[in-house]
Protein backbone atom coordinates (compact mmCIF):
# COMPACT_ATOMS: atom_id res chain seq x y z
CA UNK A 1 0.00 0.00 0.00
CA UNK A 2 1.54 3.35 -1.04
CA UNK A 3 2.59 5.64 1.78
CA UNK A 4 0.63 8.90 2.08
CA UNK A 5 2.17 12.33 2.30
CA UNK A 6 3.03 13.61 5.80
CA UNK A 7 0.81 16.27 7.33
CA UNK A 8 1.85 19.94 7.46
CA UNK A 9 2.34 19.68 11.24
CA UNK A 10 4.73 16.73 10.81
CA UNK A 11 6.69 18.56 8.12
CA UNK A 12 6.85 21.65 10.31
CA UNK A 13 8.94 19.74 12.85
CA UNK A 14 11.71 19.26 10.28
CA UNK A 15 12.92 22.86 10.52
CA UNK A 16 13.04 25.56 7.85
CA UNK A 17 11.80 24.52 4.42
CA UNK A 18 14.47 25.46 1.91
CA UNK A 19 14.60 25.28 -1.90
CA UNK A 20 16.95 22.51 -3.01
CA UNK A 21 19.17 24.97 -4.89
CA UNK A 22 19.64 27.13 -1.75
CA UNK A 23 20.53 24.41 0.78
CA UNK A 24 24.27 25.11 0.91
CA UNK A 25 23.76 28.87 1.22
CA UNK A 26 21.08 28.43 3.88
CA UNK A 27 23.35 26.16 5.94
CA UNK A 28 26.09 28.80 5.91
CA UNK A 29 23.59 31.40 7.11
CA UNK A 30 22.74 29.26 10.15
CA UNK A 31 26.26 29.74 11.53
CA UNK A 32 27.07 33.15 10.07
CA UNK A 33 26.29 35.32 13.12
CA UNK A 34 26.39 32.82 15.98
CA UNK A 35 29.91 32.47 17.34
CA UNK A 36 28.66 30.79 20.52
CA UNK A 37 27.84 27.61 18.63
CA UNK A 38 30.40 25.22 17.17
CA UNK A 39 29.54 23.09 14.15
CA UNK A 40 30.83 19.51 14.39
CA UNK A 41 30.64 16.58 12.00
CA UNK A 42 32.54 13.29 11.82
CA UNK A 43 30.19 11.29 9.59
CA UNK A 44 27.19 11.60 7.32
CA UNK A 45 24.31 9.70 8.96
CA UNK A 46 21.21 9.10 6.87
CA UNK A 47 17.92 7.45 7.79
CA UNK A 48 16.11 6.13 4.72
CA UNK A 49 12.46 5.15 4.82
CA UNK A 50 9.51 4.84 2.47
CA UNK A 51 6.96 5.01 5.31
CA UNK A 52 5.66 8.52 6.02
CA UNK A 53 3.93 7.30 9.20
CA UNK A 54 7.27 7.17 11.03
CA UNK A 55 8.66 10.51 9.82
CA UNK A 56 8.18 12.22 13.20
CA UNK A 57 9.64 9.21 15.01
CA UNK A 58 12.70 9.25 12.74
CA UNK A 59 13.14 12.97 13.35
CA UNK A 60 13.36 12.25 17.09
CA UNK A 61 15.72 9.30 16.47
CA UNK A 62 18.13 11.48 14.54
CA UNK A 63 18.14 14.06 17.34
CA UNK A 64 18.93 11.32 19.87
CA UNK A 65 21.80 9.86 17.83
CA UNK A 66 23.23 13.27 16.88
CA UNK A 67 23.40 14.12 20.59
CA UNK A 68 25.97 11.33 20.97
CA UNK A 69 27.73 11.47 17.58
CA UNK A 70 28.70 14.63 15.71
CA UNK A 71 27.34 14.21 12.19
CA UNK A 72 25.53 15.71 9.26
CA UNK A 73 22.15 14.09 9.76
CA UNK A 74 20.02 13.34 6.73
CA UNK A 75 16.40 12.23 6.95
CA UNK A 76 15.15 10.74 3.69
CA UNK A 77 11.50 9.93 3.03
CA UNK A 78 11.11 8.47 -0.46
CA UNK A 79 7.60 7.98 -1.86
CA UNK A 80 8.15 6.15 -5.17
CA UNK A 81 4.43 5.90 -5.99
CA UNK A 82 3.59 9.58 -5.39
CA UNK A 83 2.78 11.72 -8.40
CA UNK A 84 3.75 14.14 -9.77
CA UNK A 85 7.46 13.83 -8.90
CA UNK A 86 8.60 16.55 -6.52
CA UNK A 87 11.46 17.08 -4.06
CA UNK A 88 11.27 19.21 -0.92
CA UNK A 89 13.91 19.92 1.73
CA UNK A 90 14.18 21.30 5.27
CA UNK A 91 17.20 22.29 7.36
CA UNK A 92 17.78 22.71 11.09
CA UNK A 93 20.57 22.67 13.68
CA UNK A 94 20.71 19.96 16.35
CA UNK A 95 22.54 21.51 19.30
CA UNK A 96 23.72 20.17 22.64
CA UNK A 97 25.93 21.42 25.49
CA UNK A 98 29.51 20.14 25.56
CA UNK A 99 31.43 20.03 28.84
CA UNK A 100 29.16 22.87 30.04
CA UNK A 101 31.37 25.39 28.25
CA UNK A 102 30.11 25.55 24.68
CA UNK A 103 27.26 24.55 22.41
CA UNK A 104 28.08 21.95 19.75
CA UNK A 105 25.72 21.56 16.83
CA UNK A 106 25.10 19.12 13.99
CA UNK A 107 23.23 19.96 10.82
CA UNK A 108 20.10 18.07 9.82
CA UNK A 109 18.81 17.99 6.26
CA UNK A 110 15.42 16.40 5.66
CA UNK A 111 14.14 15.39 2.23
CA UNK A 112 10.70 14.29 1.07
CA UNK A 113 11.06 12.78 -2.40
CA UNK A 114 7.70 12.26 -4.12
CA UNK A 115 8.20 9.81 -6.94
CA UNK A 116 11.63 9.26 -5.42
CA UNK A 117 13.82 6.61 -7.03
CA UNK A 118 17.50 5.74 -6.59
CA UNK A 119 18.55 8.35 -9.16
CA UNK A 120 16.67 11.09 -7.33
CA UNK A 121 18.30 10.09 -4.03
CA UNK A 122 21.73 10.18 -5.66
CA UNK A 123 21.24 13.46 -7.52
CA UNK A 124 19.55 15.39 -4.72
CA UNK A 125 20.45 13.88 -1.35
CA UNK A 126 23.97 12.59 -2.02
CA UNK A 127 24.84 15.95 -3.57
CA UNK A 128 24.52 17.44 -0.08
CA UNK A 129 26.77 15.10 1.89
CA UNK A 130 29.36 16.72 4.13
CA UNK A 131 32.61 16.72 2.11
CA UNK A 132 34.41 13.35 2.08
CA UNK A 133 33.16 12.10 5.44
CA UNK A 134 31.97 8.45 5.64
CA UNK A 135 28.33 7.80 4.79
CA UNK A 136 26.32 5.64 7.17
CA UNK A 137 22.80 4.76 6.00
CA UNK A 138 20.19 3.33 8.32
CA UNK A 139 17.83 1.65 5.85
CA UNK A 140 14.54 0.92 7.55
CA UNK A 141 12.26 -2.02 6.72
CA UNK A 142 12.57 -3.96 3.44
CA UNK A 143 15.29 -3.45 0.83
CA UNK A 144 13.11 -2.12 -1.98
CA UNK A 145 13.94 -1.53 -5.64
CA UNK A 146 15.67 1.72 -4.61
CA UNK A 147 18.39 -0.36 -2.96
CA UNK A 148 20.43 -0.68 -6.12
CA UNK A 149 23.94 -0.02 -7.39
CA UNK A 150 23.65 3.77 -7.58
CA UNK A 151 22.64 3.77 -3.92
CA UNK A 152 24.78 1.17 -2.19
CA UNK A 153 27.94 2.02 -4.15
CA UNK A 154 28.06 5.31 -2.20
CA UNK A 155 27.60 3.76 1.26
CA UNK A 156 30.41 3.06 3.74
CA UNK A 157 28.22 1.43 6.40
CA UNK A 158 24.69 0.04 6.00
CA UNK A 159 22.53 -0.37 9.11
CA UNK A 160 19.52 -2.67 8.76
CA UNK A 161 17.12 -4.59 10.99
CA UNK A 162 16.52 -7.97 9.36
CA UNK A 163 14.03 -8.93 12.08
CA UNK A 164 11.57 -6.44 10.55
CA UNK A 165 11.75 -7.70 6.99
CA UNK A 166 8.47 -9.02 5.62
CA UNK A 167 10.25 -11.67 3.50
CA UNK A 168 13.66 -12.35 5.10
CA UNK A 169 14.75 -14.94 2.52
CA UNK A 170 14.25 -12.54 -0.40
CA UNK A 171 15.82 -9.66 1.52
CA UNK A 172 18.93 -11.65 2.45
CA UNK A 173 19.26 -12.59 -1.22
CA UNK A 174 19.19 -8.89 -2.17
CA UNK A 175 21.73 -8.07 0.53
CA UNK A 176 24.10 -10.87 -0.52
CA UNK A 177 23.84 -9.79 -4.16
CA UNK A 178 24.77 -6.22 -3.22
CA UNK A 179 27.67 -7.32 -1.00
CA UNK A 180 29.08 -9.42 -3.84
CA UNK A 181 28.80 -6.64 -6.42
CA UNK A 182 32.07 -5.19 -7.76
CA UNK A 183 31.02 -1.66 -6.82
CA UNK A 184 30.08 -2.56 -3.24
CA UNK A 185 32.45 -1.45 -0.52
CA UNK A 186 30.14 -1.18 2.47
CA UNK A 187 29.98 -3.15 5.70
CA UNK A 188 26.69 -4.18 7.32
CA UNK A 189 25.44 -3.65 10.85
CA UNK A 190 22.25 -5.62 11.56
CA UNK A 191 20.28 -4.54 14.65
CA UNK A 192 18.92 -8.09 14.86
CA UNK A 193 22.53 -9.24 15.36
CA UNK A 194 23.28 -6.42 17.81
CA UNK A 195 20.36 -7.51 19.99
CA UNK A 196 22.12 -10.80 20.70
CA UNK A 197 25.28 -9.14 22.02
CA UNK A 198 24.41 -9.66 25.69
CA UNK A 199 23.54 -13.31 25.06
CA UNK A 200 26.83 -13.92 23.28
CA UNK A 201 28.87 -12.16 25.95
CA UNK A 202 27.10 -14.01 28.74
CA UNK A 203 27.49 -17.38 27.00
CA UNK A 204 31.22 -16.76 26.51
CA UNK A 205 31.51 -16.00 30.23
CA UNK A 206 29.99 -19.41 31.02
CA UNK A 207 32.90 -21.17 29.35
CA UNK A 208 35.46 -19.31 31.40
CA UNK A 209 34.53 -21.98 33.92
CA UNK A 210 37.00 -24.87 33.53
CA UNK A 211 34.37 -27.58 34.08
CA UNK A 212 32.14 -26.09 31.37
CA UNK A 213 35.00 -25.94 28.87
CA UNK A 214 35.81 -29.60 29.46
CA UNK A 215 32.22 -30.58 28.63
CA UNK A 216 31.72 -28.51 25.47
CA UNK A 217 31.97 -31.62 23.32
CA UNK A 218 28.95 -33.16 25.08
CA UNK A 219 26.53 -30.41 24.02
CA UNK A 220 23.81 -31.65 21.67
CA UNK A 221 20.91 -29.16 21.64
CA UNK A 222 20.32 -25.42 21.75
CA UNK A 223 16.98 -23.87 22.67
CA UNK A 224 16.38 -20.14 22.13
CA UNK A 225 13.31 -18.27 23.38
CA UNK A 226 12.58 -15.03 21.53
CA UNK A 227 9.91 -12.38 21.19
CA UNK A 228 7.47 -12.72 18.31
CA UNK A 229 9.02 -10.99 15.30
CA UNK A 230 12.61 -11.60 16.43
CA UNK A 231 13.15 -15.00 14.79
CA UNK A 232 16.02 -13.68 12.67
CA UNK A 233 17.87 -12.51 15.78
CA UNK A 234 17.49 -16.03 17.21
CA UNK A 235 18.73 -17.65 13.99
CA UNK A 236 21.78 -15.39 13.87
CA UNK A 237 22.56 -16.35 17.46
CA UNK A 238 22.19 -20.06 16.65
CA UNK A 239 24.54 -19.80 13.65
CA UNK A 240 27.14 -17.99 15.76
CA UNK A 241 26.98 -20.72 18.44
CA UNK A 242 27.48 -23.49 15.88
CA UNK A 243 30.39 -21.64 14.27
CA UNK A 244 32.06 -21.12 17.63
CA UNK A 245 31.60 -24.75 18.67
CA UNK A 246 32.56 -26.12 15.27
CA UNK A 247 29.53 -28.40 15.21
CA UNK A 248 25.80 -28.34 14.52
CA UNK A 249 23.51 -28.54 17.53
CA UNK A 250 19.87 -29.51 17.24
CA UNK A 251 17.96 -26.20 17.29
CA UNK A 252 14.61 -25.42 18.92
CA UNK A 253 13.05 -21.94 18.74
CA UNK A 254 10.33 -20.87 21.17
CA UNK A 255 8.29 -17.74 20.41
CA UNK A 256 6.72 -15.54 23.10
CA UNK A 257 4.20 -12.70 22.78
CA UNK A 258 5.83 -10.47 25.40
CA UNK A 259 9.24 -9.82 26.90
CA UNK A 260 12.69 -8.86 25.58
CA UNK A 261 13.72 -9.61 21.99
CA UNK A 262 15.90 -12.52 23.14
CA UNK A 263 14.81 -14.05 26.44
CA UNK A 264 16.70 -17.25 27.07
CA UNK A 265 19.36 -19.50 25.63
CA UNK A 266 19.81 -23.08 26.83
CA UNK A 267 22.53 -25.50 25.69
CA UNK A 268 22.24 -29.10 26.87
CA UNK A 269 24.04 -32.40 26.53
CA UNK A 270 24.79 -35.49 28.56
CA UNK A 271 25.42 -34.26 32.11
CA UNK A 272 25.86 -30.60 31.09
CA UNK A 273 23.46 -27.64 30.93
CA UNK A 274 24.20 -23.97 30.27
CA UNK A 275 21.46 -21.33 30.55
CA UNK A 276 21.47 -17.58 29.84
CA UNK A 277 18.18 -15.91 30.78
CA UNK A 278 16.83 -12.37 30.81
CA UNK A 279 13.53 -11.94 32.62
CA UNK A 280 10.90 -9.48 31.45
CA UNK A 281 11.78 -5.83 32.23
CA UNK A 282 15.00 -6.90 33.93
CA UNK A 283 18.23 -5.01 33.24
CA UNK A 284 20.27 -8.06 34.24
CA UNK A 285 21.01 -11.50 32.83
CA UNK A 286 21.02 -14.69 34.89
CA UNK A 287 23.72 -17.17 33.88
CA UNK A 288 23.93 -20.73 35.20
CA UNK A 289 26.16 -23.68 34.37
CA UNK A 290 25.68 -27.26 35.55
CA UNK A 291 28.22 -30.03 34.87
CA UNK A 292 27.42 -33.07 36.99
CA UNK A 293 27.75 -31.96 40.61
CA UNK A 294 29.56 -28.77 39.63
CA UNK A 295 27.34 -25.68 39.44
CA UNK A 296 28.10 -22.04 38.73
CA UNK A 297 25.84 -18.95 38.67
CA UNK A 298 26.40 -15.33 37.74
CA UNK A 299 24.51 -12.07 37.21
CA UNK A 300 25.52 -9.77 34.34
CA UNK A 301 24.18 -6.44 33.02
CA UNK A 302 21.94 -6.53 29.95
CA UNK A 303 22.40 -4.48 26.81
CA UNK A 304 20.40 -1.56 25.44
CA UNK A 305 17.03 -2.18 23.78
CA UNK A 306 15.73 0.79 21.78
CA UNK A 307 16.57 1.37 18.13
CA UNK A 308 18.19 4.71 18.91
CA UNK A 309 20.42 3.14 21.57
CA UNK A 310 21.34 0.22 19.30
CA UNK A 311 22.33 2.53 16.43
CA UNK A 312 24.27 4.79 18.78
CA UNK A 313 26.16 1.73 19.99
CA UNK A 314 26.89 0.63 16.42
CA UNK A 315 28.33 4.04 15.54
CA UNK A 316 30.78 3.63 18.40
CA UNK A 317 32.27 0.60 16.63
CA UNK A 318 34.18 1.79 13.60
CA UNK A 319 35.57 -1.59 12.54
CA UNK A 320 33.67 -3.70 10.03
CA UNK A 321 31.82 -6.91 10.84
CA UNK A 322 33.31 -9.68 8.71
CA UNK A 323 31.87 -12.19 11.20
CA UNK A 324 28.32 -11.11 10.38
CA UNK A 325 28.94 -11.32 6.64
CA UNK A 326 30.31 -14.84 7.01
CA UNK A 327 27.10 -15.95 8.75
CA UNK A 328 24.69 -14.61 6.13
CA UNK A 329 24.72 -17.66 3.79
CA UNK A 330 24.02 -19.99 6.73
CA UNK A 331 21.12 -17.87 8.02
CA UNK A 332 19.74 -17.64 4.49
CA UNK A 333 19.87 -21.46 4.22
CA UNK A 334 17.84 -21.81 7.45
CA UNK A 335 15.05 -19.72 5.94
CA UNK A 336 14.18 -22.26 3.24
Amino acid sequence: MPSTLPSDSELGRLGLETPIARIDRALKEIWKDDEAKTRASLINLAIYTEDSAILAQNNDLLAHVAAEHACRALLILALPDARPPRARAWIQALCRPYQRKQIVCSEQLSFVLEGGDAAQVQNIVFAHLDSDLPLVVWWQADLTQNFEERFYSRIDTLIIDSSRWTDPARQFDALLTALNAETAGFDVRDLAWTRSHFMRTALASCFQDAAARQNIGKLQTVRITHLKGQRTAALLLAVWINQRLGTTLQLELIEKDTGPALQSLVLEGEGVRVEVRRDCDSSFINVSTSCGLHKHKDLLPADVDSDAELVTEQLSRFHGSTLYSSMLPFVRGMLE
